[in-house]
């Protein structure tokens, strides 16, 4: 494809100069190390390093130009090309690289703090039942017609996903499925992406060392349903009972599906899904979606609250989509555990053992509510805060552990540069002003092996942060680390699975 076609509509501060715009382009890249003859390299800030260092390398390695939104500095080896927004003519560009793949595939994002994993797990699964082959993109990985592919970012680069909307395409796929973080939103990794259907999970508490307030973090999930670069959703699906959902402004053109349980929607004109007669146990959730004068039954393993509201978003999405009653109960019925969201460890224990990655105040309150709608004897509760993050958040999460659990382990998190024991300290704050029992161990395998051994028959214990993450990052690296693999040689130790004797006893 030709310079000028990729750079269409890319924000170019000058004229393409001479019969640059004829030049052939052979693929595009940010990252200088996988640039190779005929390649176009996009050089801006990154969190960790600065693409503009790596310009010279890139020419060197047969860039044909470097697009930029900085000045030309002078001394590079070939055409800079300056454009008003580094990420957004990134975004462009690959969108024109790949003859816009976004027109023709159904993409469908999920927004919000919590729940993004789960939601956009149930209606990944609720296509591929119905037949269709999808991409579904979030923090766990990615998965692409079957392939398993390592997630870098919840949400990747723009010109990172516009490649794997083009290998979905050849490999037959017509869905995809995304989580769009706030960073993602913010940062324009979807800029100029057109969505068929944008849902929104909650607005809580969270990312505030990037966002700094809490207006620019809403401000950036807003960008998914009023987008600065593309048209508005076909469809939008919206929490009822969220009050930042209620908050959202939607396009007139945008057809809005509300869910919830207890508040009505806005306009009482609009569709409204509503689970009614729910049923929670240790096995699962039975409900119903009453959908305006039909309704129908739910039965899925997961387990709690919070999951009546992901399950209630997948359904409206997936009637967006126009999914069928039967495709969608059959979505739900097939996807029976997600990585790290309340995932059960078992090795035939009288008690509950659960790993969820709840790291605010908000997803502690939903897991530990999730247990207590099973009616357990006690909730103990284990988790740590963060280091390097918002540090806000840190007593309210020791309040929440502390005012909803029966016994607290305070423990670390990913420290990375922070000393464990301060951060402690600061979620101490919180925990201490309620009365529960509880104890600070630093050590998150001690602390794991001790939060164990409290329970008791019919007790379940959580532990909180960490979820699907295989490491443990501290102040010089990540070292190896899974709750759930700690959690099961724990378990092992005392005794469970409960060893038979040679009578079978």
């Amino acid at each position: 494809m030709k310079l000028e076609q990729i750079l269409t509509g890319a924000g170019l501060v000058s004229p393409l100069p001479g019969a640059l715009g004829d030049a052939d382009i052979q693929g595009l890249a940010y990252d200088s190390r996988k640039i190779t003859s005929g390649h176009l390299f996009f050089a801006f800030a990154g969190a960790k390093a600065d693409g503009a260092r790596f310009a010279n390398a890139a020419i060197a390695k047969g860039a044909v130009a470097v697009v930029s939104d900085r000045p030309d500095p002078g001394g590079i080896g070939g055409p800079w090309l300056q454009v008003a927004h580094g990420r957004r003519a990134l975004a462009i560009a690959a969108r024109n690289f790949y003859s816009r793949p976004d027109e023709r595939l159904a993409l469908t994002g999920v927004t919000g703090t919590n729940g993004k994993t789960t939601s956009t797990s149930l209606i990944d699964a609720m296509l591929r039942s119905s037949g269709k082959t999808t991409a579904l993109i979030g923090t766990i990985e990615y998965q692409l017609a079957g392939r398993v592919l390592p997630a870098v970012n919840t949400t990747p680069e723009s010109l990172d996903l516009f490649a794997m909307f083009h290998d979905l395409e050849q490999a037959g796929g017509t869905h995809v499925t995304l989580e769009a973080s706030s960073h993602a939103l913010d940062l324009g990794r979807i800029y100029a992406m057109q969505f068929h259907t944008a849902a929104f999970t909650n607005f809580t508490r969270d990312h505030l060392d990037y966002h700094h307030t809490m207006d620019a973090y809403f401000a950036a999930k807003q960008l998914l349903f009023r987008p600065q670069s593309a048209p508005p959703p076909r469809f939008a699906v919206v929490n009822a009972d969220d009050e930042g959902g209620r908050r959202l402004e939607l396009a007139p053109e945008t057809d809005v599906i509300w869910y919830g349980i207890d508040k009505p929607p806005p306009a009482r004109r609009d569709r409204w899904l509503r689970a009614v007669d729910i049923q929670s146990s240790f096995g699962g959730l039975r409900f119903d979606v009453q959908d305006g004068e039909r309704r129908f039954t739910i039965e899925s393993a997961l387990v709690g609250n919070i999951n009546v509201y992901n399950i209630l978003l997948a359904c409206g999405a997936g009637l967006s989509l126009g999914l069928r009653e039967y495709e969608i109960q059959k979505g739900l019925r097939v996807l029976t555990r997600i990585p790290g969201r309340f995932e059960r460890v078992e090795e035939g224990q009288p008690f509950m053992v659960v790993v969820d990655y709840a790291h605010t105040d908000d997803a502690l309150r939903n897991v530990i509510a999730a247990a207590r709608g099973m009616k357990p004897k006690r909730v103990i509760t284990l988790f740590g805060c963060g280091g390097d993050r918002d540090r806000t958040k840190r007593p309210l999460m020791g309040m929440a552990a502390a005012e909803l659990s029966d016994f607290v382990v305070l423990t670390s998190d990913n420290p990375r540069s922070e000393d464990p024991l301060a951060i402690m300290n600061d979620a101490m704050v919180g925990l201490q002003r309620f009365e529960t029992p509880h104890l600070a161990e630093p050590d998150r395998e001690k602390a794991i092996r001790t939060a164990i051994q409290k329970a008791e028959p019919g007790d379940v214990v959580i532990l909180a942060g960490k979820g699907h993450e295989t490491y443990q990052i501290l102040k010089d690296g990540p070292i190896p680390f899974d709750d759930r693999e700690v959690a099961r040689r724990a378990l092992n130790s005392f005794g469970y699975p409960k060893r038979r004797g040679p009578n079978g006893k």
